[in-house]
């Protein structure tokens, strides 16, 4: 895809959290606060760091993207369905029988996803398994984003992958840790402390970066620099805002696995189409 403004990245980024509140409000269940948190990132992705081709999912020669926390699958559909995967009108589906929007990704079911995560902590376990085929096949071209949460750190077998990764040197995986600092039972350092974390992946043999993972042009450089990496994989630990946008879902982990009723979804609404009550909505 052609490379886009920060700023029209940035607007993107605003329409998929709305259209992640009304997908919500629809199902009538889900998961709120990750996914609005995770907007900025999965616009950066796939409408500028990603090679993928949604008219040709299949494309041998695509970067890969796994999203091992499955539960923040809605941000996922949306900016599938903004790039052109599918139709936006099938957003309704969301969690219906039948649907090829199921509340954890199916790989079978959607062209272009590309693995299916319902248990958490195997995503890394996956890249590190493709990343071994492709080297195998010589694809030196070819990139391995896995998006994870933090919560999930707390499964052994995400350090089992972590060490893998780092020992056979898989410059071409790079992670994405979502460090919200909320899971489903309180603030993830409460629930299972989690820092120094940079230092853990370091020890681990990973090249780490820290940033502001709503600033779509910081996470955009750190890929870069993550690419530029020879010698190591790269780990991007992105500081998000939970419920990014929506004041009174912002740092709330009780949102984290609910989806918002009409009155809240219509509030919502009105506040990222304001961006918080500093533009005047046109719907207004």
């Amino acid at each position: 895809m052609p490379k886009l403004p920060i700023k029209r990245l940035e607007t993107i980024a605003n329409e998929i959290r709305e259209d992640i509140i009304r997908m919500l409000e629809k199902a009538g269940s889900g998961h709120s606060a990750g996914p609005l948190g995770l907007a900025d990132i999965f616009t950066a992705l796939y409408f500028d760091i990603l090679k993928h081709d949604p008219k040709n999912p299949d494309w041998e020669e695509r970067d890969i993207l796994l999203l091992s926390n499955g539960h923040c699958v809605p941000v996922r559909y949306v900016t599938m369905a903004h790039a052109g995967y599918f139709d936006k009108k099938e957003l309704g589906t969301l969690r219906k029988l039948g649907s090829r929007l199921q509340g954890h990704p199916e790989r079978t079911r959607l062209p272009g996803m590309e693995n299916t995560s319902g248990p958490l902590g195997c995503g890394l376990s996956q890249a590190a398994g493709m990343a071994l085929a492709m080297r195998m096949d010589n694809q030196k071209n070819r990139h391995v984003y896995v998006v994870m949460g933090d919560g999930e750190l707390d499964e052994g077998n995400v350090w089992e992958a972590a060490m893998l990764v780092g020992k056979e040197k898989l410059n071409t995986v790079t992670g994405i840790i979502d460090r919200n600092n909320i899971q489903i039972d309180g603030p993830t350092e409460s629930v299972m402390p989690l820092e120094n974390l940079k230092d853990k992946w370091q020890a681990f043999g990973w090249h780490v970066i820290e940033i502001d993972g709503n600033n779509i042009d910081a996470f955009i450089d750190a890929c870069a620099m993550a690419k530029a990496i020879a010698e190591k994989p790269t780990m991007i630990i992105a500081h998000t805002i939970p419920g990014k946008g929506v004041d009174f879902m912002e740092n709330d982990f009780t949102w984290h696995g609910k989806p918002p009723d009409h009155e809240q979804a219509k509030k919502a609404l009105h506040e990222l189409r304001t961006l918080g009550g500093k533009i005047r909505s046109e719907h207004e």
